[in-house]
């Protein structure tokens, strides 16, 4: 019978399944929406068992329409919203509580007390992160410090944790399998770059007991098999796994050094191939492992914006200046500037290069002519900022080498404007592919690439292609005046 590889995509807001071929064509998609728990102000959280019935939901029916083709599954590849934080009871598999969310800001107080112990140059130094609520350090250490029985179980061995890469995989193979990827493990500010191993240091500082902590294994290779989920036979190989981020590199094809992508989700998220070395930041990015292939790593310097596409749910479902997010863009068009208008979205905090997660979002320079439109458009643009503020930090923190393109892909690299903002603002080019989707494409090919269906990285290269290139438009007057408009953003973030 022939086979494919089912690709499973855990996101933020929803999860997606999806079937491709050996050509990475997609044979079979489907997604499904979860619910969002926002209990007190910069709180969110998810009910981790739903997550796994929706996902549930989705592969039953992809594998459902491969079955109808006389098509079975070879292997799956997993790629996850990272840092989000699941604790679960090793013998029941059921969820402690609810997971806390990247986007999360309830340690913040937590964050600042550890800086004022001044350890976070330490901290940095093995991890390449920061110390801010978006890890999962910290979310932990919430957990145990305000409920002394879970702290007691967890001490006991009885309570996994994991990223939801790793639930997921508990959940898929039965609870035989307690394993995190290397991308994942290293956003946990418990994983040292340098080693490629838990850092026992660390786990004292966060009061994080070693029994509770998943195997960390590369991104390709068979890390369990299917156990008693219904619609997949039994032993059917997880071959790969990585972090939504590391995936959309991956799905990028962009295995060189100084390749860089940049991903807008509900977040926007630049990563750049750095090489087979760790390259301390200088500017508040982060240092992360970019891809575990055979024991060997590739890392990556990344620069997080928590919010992107985000933006315009809320000016959809906050403010309801637009019905629908594609509506933005026709409205955007409508003025040729956003007459002196200025947002940040900083919604919930800012990321890199600030990382101040008290930050709240702002819009600047409203006068009595401002519209609809001019919001509009100053919402795209503070996107594009906050891009333009991170490979600014790149380029620092690489002796002021600059990438030759920035690829895109995400929902929000759809809007033609938004992305010849990018460019213009950039100066440089900006390519879109013709699989946007490229997140979960690059699960599937590790998927795949583990169980030996794909046998190199050549092979994504091969097929990844071009659909559009958007090039910078302005210059002379022009740019001067886009230069002076960013500098006033940052001014005002």
């Amino acid at each position: 019978m022939p086979e494919v590889i089912l690709a499973i995509d855990q996101g933020t807001t929803g999860t997606a399944a999806m079937a491709v071929n050996e050509k990475l064509e997609v044979i079979a998609h489907a997604d499904r929406e979860f619910t969002q728990h926002y209990p007190q102000p910069g709180w969110v959280e998810h009910d981790a068992s739903e997550i796994w019935a929706v996902t549930l939901s989705v592969v039953e029916q992809v594998v459902s329409a491969c079955r109808s083709k006389g098509l079975s599954v070879a292997g799956i590849g997993i790629t996850n919203q990272r840092e989000t934080t699941v604790l679960w009871d090793r013998s029941t598999l059921e969820p402690v509580g609810r997971a806390i969310v990247w986007q999360d800001r309830r340690t913040a107080d937590e964050c600042r007390r550890l800086k004022k112990r001044g350890i976070e140059k330490a901290i940095r130094r093995k991890t390449g992160l920061l110390l801010d609520p978006y890890f999962c350090a910290t979310k932990l250490h919430w957990l145990f410090h305000n409920d002394p029985q879970v702290r007691r179980r967890a001490r006991d061995g009885k309570l996994a944790f994991g990223t939801i890469e790793s639930w997921l995989i508990a959940k898929l193979t039965g609870g035989r399998t307690h394993v995190t990827d290397a991308t994942n493990a290293s956003r946990t500010l418990l994983y040292n770059l340098h080693t490629g191993a838990w850092d026992r240091d660390l786990l004292k500082v966060f009061g994080v007991p070693e029994a509770i902590l998943p195997e960390i294994v590369p991104n390709a290779g068979v890390m369990g098999k299917t156990r008693d989920v219904g619609i997949l036979p039994d032993g059917t190989p997880i071959g790969g796994a990585a972090g939504d981020q590391q995936a959309a590199l991956v799905g990028q094809a962009c295995f060189s050094p100084g390749m860089a992508k940049c991903t807008y989700g509900t977040g926007a998220f630049v990563l750049m191939n750095v090489g087979k070395k760790p390259v301390p930041s200088r500017n508040q990015l982060l240092t992360t492992v970019a891809l575990d292939l055979h024991g060997t790593r590739t890392f990556a310097l990344e620069g997080s914006s928590f919010i992107a596409g985000a933006a315009v749910q809320w000016l959809r479902d906050g403010p309801g200046l637009i019905r629908s997010a594609t509506e933005i863009e026709p409205l955007a068009r409508e003025v040729p500037d956003t007459g002196g208008v200025q947002f940040v979205p900083a919604l919930t905090g800012l990321g890199a290069p600030v990382w101040n997660p008290d930050a709240r979002g702002l819009f600047a320079g409203l006068t009595r002519g401002t519209t609809r439109a001019h919001l509009a458009r100053a919402v795209l643009e503070g996107v594009a900022f906050q891009i333009v503020d991170l490979l600014e930090a790149m380029a620092a923190d690489s002796g002021g080498k600059r990438i030759r393109e920035l690829r895109v892909d995400g929902g929000a690299s759809q809007n033609d404007l938004l992305m010849q903002f990018q460019s213009d603002f950039l100066g440089q080019a900006v390519v879109r592919p013709h699989q946007t989707e490229t997140t979960i494409v690059g699960a599937a090919f590790l998927g795949g690439l583990g169980v030996g269906y794909w046998k190199n990285t050549g092979q994504i290269e091969s097929v990844w292609s071009e659909e559009a290139r958007f090039r910078p438009e302005i210059g002379g007057a022009e740019r001067k005046k886009r230069v002076a408009a960013w500098r006033r953003w940052r001014d005002c973030a």
